[in-house]
């Protein structure tokens, strides 16, 4: 026998028959998370000032603003990860950020200072590390591989940027005879190595293995005093200096790993493929 519902009757919760309820979701909020971009911004201005105290002929002044920036840059992202604020647009404005500060920003002071003394052999120079800047930031969003750590895949742009900059501040500190024939030249050399630098596959130590709250041998404070007295007794030669053996480092541990026949610790590997689940036995 077949049964027709009448119509009109109703069902449900009209019929008092009790319907289960889902659980409420949290509505989350998209905002954009301050702090961190707090000093992201910071960063972004020391590279606009830099660029307006270069146009105004006050060059030590736009390279102590450039070392302002990378200052700024190395605490934004502890500070995204100390306080659980990290977000896809604090990764997009620290790259736009790290491209005007560390890209053009340098870049314009060095042709402004010197290198527009050398014709379009300036300019060029200074577009190479540009360019240099752009594509390294550009390979680093992009790098889908899987890289060791503890090191950067060619020169990190902020470390590039504190090697012009330092360049720029130490021959001003010490008045280096400008109109020298050989200055500009040493200045387009820089430029340059420090342009192919950034896109190279050289490894360069990160530091991210580095962590404030773990313990550490007692030499490295007093190494880490040491430090602060010898860049607080002559900023200038003391920070162009590190920057210089920095920015040699990676070659020359690239080249001992190639003689003692290791691969290159920054070089991308592919992740491995997820394996399939098996599928299901038939019996």
């Amino acid at each position: 026998m077949r049964f027709r519902r009448r119509k009109g009757r109703p069902y449900g919760i009209a019929a008092g028959v009790p319907v289960a309820s889902e659980p409420a979701r949290p509505v989350r909020r998209r905002g954009i998370y301050l702090l961190p971009n707090l000093f992201t911004m910071a960063a972004l201005f020391s590279g606009f000032f830099a660029i307006v105290q270069a146009m105004s002929q006050r060059f030590e002044l736009a390279a102590i603003a450039i070392f302002a920036a990378m200052v700024l840059d190395g605490m934004d992202g502890r500070v995204a990860r100390l306080t659980n604020t990290q977000s896809a647009f604090g990764e997009q404005f620290d790259s736009l950020s790290d491209m005007t500060s560390f890209g053009v920003a340098p870049a314009l002071v060095m042709y402004e200072w010197i290198l527009k003394d050398l014709g379009r052999w300036g300019w060029a120079g200074a577009f190479v590390y540009c360019a240099g800047a752009a594509l390294r930031l550009a390979r680093f969003n992009a790098n889908l591989g899987v890289v060791d750590k503890r090191f950067f895949q060619g020169l990190p742009s902020p470390a590039s940027a504190a090697l012009i900059a330092g360049f720029v501040w130490l021959a001003i500190d010490n008045k280096f005879p400008i109109r020298e024939a050989w200055l500009p030249w040493v200045a387009f050399a820089l430029t340059v190595y420090a342009g192919f630098t950034m896109v190279s596959s050289a490894p360069f130590y990160s530091g991210k293995s580095f962590h404030v709250g773990r313990s550490v041998p007692f030499w490295v404070l007093v190494a880490l005093i040491a430090l602060i007295f010898v860049v607080s007794s002559d900023p200038p030669i003391a920070l162009f200096t590190l920057f210089c053996g920095y920015a040699l480092s990676g070659y020359f541990y690239w080249a001992w790993r190639w003689f003692r026949g290791e691969s290159n610790p920054a070089k991308p590997v592919a992740a491995a493929p997820a394996t399939p689940p098996a599928p299901p036995k038939q019996g």
